[in-house]
């Protein structure tokens, strides 16, 4: 999956205010950024979730906290070489729609579920086309 998506992952620093955070994921039309450190360790994650989160218990306030006062620190990820349909299957039993990809510890990319739904029905397509065709020759 991330062959045909590219490993680019916008990233950002926990001591970035979330009003500013708000804004790289404005400008990059994305709804989480993974916090990493300088060495390419994930510290946490912040999810258009955790900004409703921040807001709602805070106010208009909450724009002006750092990033790493409002992030989710316990991120589940995967791996590259993790199925399709394991990332389905935590995406669902965590109720979560970003998955940081690490490899050795560091972030090489990340998948949203608009990935793994777009990856999943290239997959049934491709699986429909090869009935299909076992069908005909027959």
């Amino acid at each position: 999956m991330l062959q045909r998506k590219g490993s680019v992952v916008v990233t950002i620093d926990g001591s970035t205010s979330l009003g500013d955070a708000v804004a790289v994921l404005r400008d990059h039309g994305i709804g989480a950024l993974p916090v990493v450190r300088p060495d390419g360790r994930i510290e946490g994650i912040v999810s258009e979730r955790d900004v409703v989160r921040a807001v709602a218990n805070h106010g208009v306030s909450a724009l002006g906290r750092t990033v790493a006062s409002v992030m989710t620190t316990e991120v589940e990820v995967c791996s590259p070489d993790h199925a399709v349909e394991h990332l389905m299957q935590v995406m669902t039993d965590r109720r979560i729609r970003h998955l940081p990809v690490v490899d050795d510890g560091r972030l090489v990319g990340i998948v949203s579920i608009g990935d793994v739904v777009k990856s999943r029905l290239a997959q049934l397509v491709e699986e429909n086309r090869t009935l299909v065709d076992y069908i005909n020759v027959r």
